[in-house]
């Protein structure tokens, strides 16, 4: 019995039915030694060379395609657009799992999903993966430090938010966005841009948000991508969704991208420069602990973000970010508020150059507030949306 995917080949001088080339190659060099000796075997082993590469050529053009076929499939996996279901499909999911295993009653599980169901239905984030005043603490820890720091600037308050059992392995994005947000929504200058945005949004509301963007015509390259919809998936998001997204809100932004390492070994030192000259601008101060009035950063790389929420410089002015990770849990980040002597905790949020060796980075940074004419002109530039290159 011959398997359904099993090529066959075809001996084109007596019809035999080989599945294996080699086996077929062997076959017909004895119908060719048969005819050796009568006329015309040149014609006819030319001729058969010639089959015989067409052959060739058609297993390895139908071998391409497979594997074309395979790998779009794994990005289209990878990157949540394989129709496998979003945020509540997974939670759920989860949740089954977790109560499979012993890990989780069946009366949690009822009361989870009545209050999941809820919150989506609100449009709102549950708040279960929220860590506050972490800014706050490093503010405190930062002016009793005496060992290596020499300055430390910090942005305004910002929330932690990680990972659920609904975005665990593609919500990053979101996440980084309900950071961003919880810093802008305590600050006065954004209340008329966010006066529908009372409270943090889900991440099926984040998607909608994103998709009246794109209707709005933002980014329609970008919407293309994701075939224009979002909700309902595990699509990863990146900048220029993260741009599109606080443009429509007229939120001013600009994405920054570090293109290329600048620095020994893979490194980007420019980001680390940028980074502290955003902080530091109107921030001259003696200060060692500055506290500055600018909102976090979103940080992005290939298969990751983060949010930027300080810059240490040290002693022997080396510099250090500070970083707010989605991946990392609200246990870990708890430890952050009852900052210990020697700082051990801070290791969560450091990263020194040497740390940071992805080929690209792009950062998206907010700076104000757009009129409407500004929005507008904004929407219709990034129909071609590009981000400033650092050389």
């Amino acid at each position: 019995d011959i398997g359904n995917d099993e090529q066959l080949y075809e001996c084109p001088m007596c019809s035999l039915t080989c599945t294996n080339i080699q086996i077929l190659e062997e076959h017909v060099d004895l119908h060719l030694e048969e005819d050796s000796f009568s006329e015309g075997g040149n014609v006819r082993d030319l001729e058969l060379a010639q089959w015989l590469q067409t052959e060739e050529n058609k297993r390895q053009r139908s071998e391409e395609e497979k594997r074309e076929r395979e790998e779009f499939k794994k990005l289209q996996r990878q990157y949540g657009l394989d129709n496998s279901g979003g945020y509540k499909q997974q939670f759920l999911k989860n949740m089954e799992r977790e109560v499979d295993r012993g890990k989780m009653e069946p009366f949690e599980y009822h009361k989870r999903k009545a209050d999941m169901m809820e919150c989506l239905a609100f449009g709102i984030d549950d708040g279960k993966t929220k860590t506050s005043g972490v800014i706050e603490a490093l503010c405190k820890y930062y002016q009793n430090e005496n060992k290596d720091v020499r300055r430390v600037w910090l942005s305004t308050r910002v929330d932690h938010f990680h990972s659920s059992l609904g975005d665990r392995g593609w919500g990053c994005g979101y996440r980084n966005f309900q950071m961003l947000l919880s810093s802008l929504m305590q600050n006065s200058l954004y209340n008329d841009c966010l006066r529908d945005t009372t409270l943090i949004p889900s991440i099926p509301k984040i998607q909608s948000m994103i998709e009246d963007a794109w209707r709005e015509g933002f980014d329609p390259h970008g919407a293309s991508h994701f075939n224009n919809r979002l909700h309902g998936s595990k699509a990863w998001i990146g900048a220029c969704e993260i741009y599109s997204l606080l443009t429509s809100l007229r939120i001013k932004c600009q994405i920054i991208d570090f293109h290329k390492p600048t620095g020994p070994m893979g490194t980007h030192p420019r980001l680390f420069e940028w980074i502290l000259r955003y902080y530091s601008a109107d921030n001259e101060g003696g200060a060692k602990v500055v506290c500055t009035s600018k909102p976090p950063i979103y940080l992005q790389h290939q298969g990751h973000s983060r949010t930027i929420v300080g810059i240490e410089e040290k002693k022997n002015k080396t510099l250090c970010l500070l970083l707010f990770d989605p991946g990392c849990p609200s246990q870990e980040m708890q430890k952050l508020l009852k900052q210990n002597g020697d700082g051990t905790s801070l290791k969560l949020l450091r990263k020194f150059v040497g740390s940071l060796k992805d080929k690209q980075y792009q950062i998206v940074t907010v700076d104000g507030v757009l009129s409407s004419e500004e929005k507008t002109a904004r929407c219709h530039a990034s129909r071609v949306l590009t981000s400033e290159k650092i050389p």
